[in-house]
């Protein structure tokens, strides 16, 4: 909560407590203010300890920090059951990435008969441009035809 005061804000609020307060009653404010605090968590640790009793046995292992979205997401991303970890491990995300920026930017990728067959099915992305036979005026579309999505359009 104060990890980003530093020594010079620490001395001030120091020397500010003891001129509001005065050195003899600083003390008793430093005890009121602790007990009040010591009070605060009591209170909440046991409306946390009733949640968990009113939720009933289903529940004897839930955490209040788990409501945190990252921290729930994070917990079920580690859990196993839907084999995720599988598929993080299968999936080569430099190799995947390299393929698709040599068939954004046209390159031929070494592909032999081994590496096709490996691929899958892969379906080749790259689209390969005749020059030649371009068309002088461009087609209309037909009624079938839609124009392309854009999302930052609508």
């Amino acid at each position: 909560m104060f990890n980003d005061i530093g020594a010079l804000e620490l001395v001030t609020l120091v020397v500010l407590a003891v001129l509001v307060f005065g050195p003899d009653k600083l003390p008793k404010v430093i005890q009121d203010v602790t007990r009040t605090i010591r009070k605060i968590r009591e209170f909440s640790d046991s409306a946390k300890q009733d949640i968990r009793d009113e939720l009933g046995p289903e529940f004897k292992d839930f955490e209040f920090e788990d409501l945190n979205p990252k921290t729930f997401i994070r917990k079920q991303l580690d859990n196993d059951e839907l084999g995720l970890k599988e598929l993080r491990s299968g999936f080569d995300l430099k190799k995947e990435m390299a393929e698709v920026t040599d068939a954004v930017h046209g390159r031929d990728t070494e592909a032999s008969p081994a590496s096709a067959s490996s691929s899958g099915g892969r379906i080749d992305m790259s689209k390969k441009a005749d020059l030649s036979k371009r068309p002088e005026k461009a087609e209309k579309p037909t009624a079938d035809d839609r124009p392309p999505f854009d999302a930052d359009a609508t």
